[in-house]
């Protein structure tokens, strides 16, 4: 194998289908070798089945599973350098914890087995636990020996099925970064398979945002947060405003655009169509960018800023943010996060305010897609395909 790429997981023209029913449309992926990439998505989507063909539990209705050199999309699943975690952890009720870990190596024949698994115990920081038994064990705990256990057969390639998933929230989020560590030090490839878009983006270097069967986005979590392609990955990861508009001049680093009354600056860089003359382009905008200014401070607004005018609908106390729900002209149903630090008294329902923001801050899509789409199925629990 050459060495640049003898971790590389590469699917090429991968596919699945269950007689008339597509799983997964014919797809290229590249999972550069020592990444954490994640496949993300609502359930039904296809991610669970691209991992399964890539486990060799599932085989391929047509493409090929490389891993490096090694074309083994038709090597059953044991002779295959992967471990997969499952969300159920499937640990051995009757082993402690050191046998459990210890139990692929015993099965390989090795007799030499404790200073392995004391080494991969005190990885995932459980060496104090070795001779109890899974129950008692925290889910997190547990979850850790499964790591341990995949782990010690150094495979090329660790692969995690919604792991997290059985977890309630506040341990998922300490086992998001326990999960991250725990990579970086081992440096092998992940490659993790959630429905939730908070711990795909804490987690990945990369994330696959698959829907439909197909890969709708990948990039980094930065780039596809702040960047969205598509109405659907702009709705999945986290909440966008979208505005439909006309393009009234697109010369320069800048585009004009008509919206409503008003005009809206979008830069040329972030518009994922082209810009002609009377054209219709999706403006979008995070709710976290935008600020929120009473209507009788209307004249305080820097020059340059993006802004629609609207009515509070609704407001909601989180805590760190109080997050608004604006009635305008442009869209119904506009949300702002604002940050609780000089909280203005008058901004309540019924107020009359201006929303704006840093031109920069937009993005434009095609306008041709639903400004629904990806808004609905962002939780729920993963596909049986």
């Amino acid at each position: 194998m050459t060495k640049g790429n003898s971790g590389d997981v590469r699917l090429a023209g991968i596919a699945k289908t269950y007689g008339s029913f597509t799983a997964v449309h014919p797809l290229d992926l590249t999972v550069p070798q020592g990444s954490f990439f994640a496949l993300l998505g609502a359930s039904g989507c296809g991610k669970t089945t691209t991992l399964r063909m890539i486990a060799g539990l599932e085989e391929p209705t047509q493409g090929t599973v490389h891993l490096g050199d090694q074309d083994v999309s038709r090597l059953p699943a044991h002779k295959r350098p992967v471990n997969t975690v499952f969300q159920s952890y499937a640990l051995f009720p009757h082993l402690d914890i050191f046998e459990n870990v210890a139990f692929g190596l015993r099965r390989r024949g090795i007799k030499s087995v404790k200073k392995q698994v004391e080494e991969m115990l005190e990885l995932v920081q459980l060496g104090e636990q070795a001779r109890r038994k899974p129950h008692q064990l925290s889910g997190g705990q547990q979850q850790r020996v499964a790591v341990a256990r995949a782990l010690i057969n150094h495979p090329k390639v660790l692969l995690l099925d919604e792991p997290l998933g059985a977890l309630d929230l506040k341990l998922r989020r300490q086992m998001q970064l326990e999960l991250g560590r725990i990579q970086t030090e081992v440096g092998i490839t992940f490659v993790h398979v959630t429905h939730d878009q908070e711990e795909a983006m804490t987690m990945a270097d990369t994330v696959v945002v698959m829907n439909a069967g197909r890969v709708e986005q990948l990039g980094s979590p930065a780039d596809l947060y702040e960047n969205p392609g598509t109405t659907f990955v702009a709705n999945f990861l986290g909440t966008s405003n979208l505005i439909e508009a006309e393009v009234d001049t697109g010369s320069g680093d800048e585009i004009v655009l008509k919206a409503g009354g008003g005009k809206l600056l979008l830069p040329r860089a972030r518009c994922r169509v082209p810009a002609t003359t009377g054209g219709k382009v999706l403006v979008g905008v995070r709710p976290e960018k935008v600020s929120l200014t009473h209507a009788d401070d209307a004249g305080e607004i820097p020059e340059g800023r993006n802004r629609i005018t609207g009515k509070i609908a609704g407001s909601s106390f989180t805590g760190v943010s109080t997050q608004y729900v604006i009635d305008s002209p442009l869209c119904p149903e506009f949300e702002v996060y604002a940050q609780n630090i000089d909280r203005d008294a008058r901004l309540v329902p019924g107020a009359d305010v201006v929303l704006h923001w840093n031109p920069a801050h937009t993005f434009g899509l095609d306008a041709a897609q639903s400004v629904f789409d990806g808004r609905e199925g962002a939780a729920g629990v993963e596909e049986a395909a």
